[in-house]
Parts: structure tokens; sequence; C-alpha cells
């Protein structure tokens, strides 16, 4: 019998680099993009999840939503990973290039674990001046 994992963390951030003794540097945390026009195009950035204290097979998927229509930015494909005990954890890793922004405004950052939300923040496209 699967044991559902936790979430211990999200980011997003502008790059991840992994070091040769195996731990993740994540690189320029962000909550905010600014945009001289819309639609605005953001060229890179990552959204970094660690999944643990679960036991089984899994599938994630993220996507980004505008709040003004509900139209979906990106989704992810479901990404699958396991969990071999509940002692291990997991790190999931989805870059997205070239993402259009239509407005600015809030959009919402979903993460859903076996297709139910666990998790969504806001992260906000603001006009630059």
């Amino acid at each position: 019998m699967d044991i559902k994992p936790n979430l211990q963390f999200s980011v997003l951030c502008d790059d991840v680099r992994r070091e040769e003794n195996g731990k993740f540097m994540l690189i320029g945390l962000f909550e905010a993009i600014n945009a001289r026009h819309f639609p605005a195009t953001h060229g890179m950035m990552f959204i970094v999840n660690r999944w643990c204290k679960g036991e089984g097979s899994f599938t994630q998927k993220v996507r980004i939503v505008n709040t003004k229509d509900k139209s979906i930015v990106f989704q992810t494909e479901d990404q699958p990973f396991e969990l071999a005990d509940i002692d291990r954890h997991h790190t999931l890793i989805s870059r997205f290039n070239n993402l259009v922004f239509p407005n600015s405004g809030k959009y919402w950052v979903d993460v859903f674990l076996n297709n139910e939300l666990v998790l969504n923040y806001p992260i906000m496209l603001k006009e630059a001046k």
C-alpha cells in the first residue's frame, strides 16, 4: 500500500545547479516577474519540488494558471517518481522555456500529486515603469 508523500518544498527560481557532492544550488529565487509590455515572454525559469515521507509510486504535475480567465499558461506532462521507503526523498525539477504571459496580474503555480492539487502559490506579473 502506498503512503502519500509530503511536499517538503516548492521553489520558483532562475536556475538550478547540482554540485559534485549531490547538493542542489537554487539560483535567483523569485515571486514576481517585471515586463515592459504584455503579452510578455519569460525566457527560462525552474520549479523545484521535493517530496518526502512517503512510500510507493507517484506522479507529479505542475501548471501555471492565469487567474483572470483560468487559462493554463503551461502544464507539464505527468512526472513519475518513486519513494522506496519512508526515509527517502525525491526532487523533481521542471524547466519552463519562453513562457508567454498574456497580461499583468496574478498567476497560480499549481502542484499536483496523482492528479490531486496539493499546493498552489502566486506569481505576480508586473508592468515595469
